[in-house]
């Protein structure tokens, strides 16, 4: 009964993760700007790090379904 929800989720999880880093990774790579009004290392490690949190996340939530 559960499972369904969780896979969804945990797909959803792993999608947007993934297209953050990808994202973060075109934009550092063109060195364009990732986050207007923030300094750029900041936005950088915390978009890095967001990124991480949410493909680890859809990771477990996956894994664990």
């Amino acid at each position: 009964m559960e499972r369904g929800p969780a896979l969804f989720s945990g797909a959803a999880f792993a999608l947007f993760g993934g297209g953050l880093l990808l994202w973060l990774a075109a934009r550092v790579s063109h060195r364009a700007p990732v986050a207007h009004g923030v300094s750029r290392p900041l936005a950088v490690t915390m978009t890095a790090l967001f990124g991480t949190l949410f493909l680890a996340a859809g990771g477990w939530l996956l894994t664990t379904a």
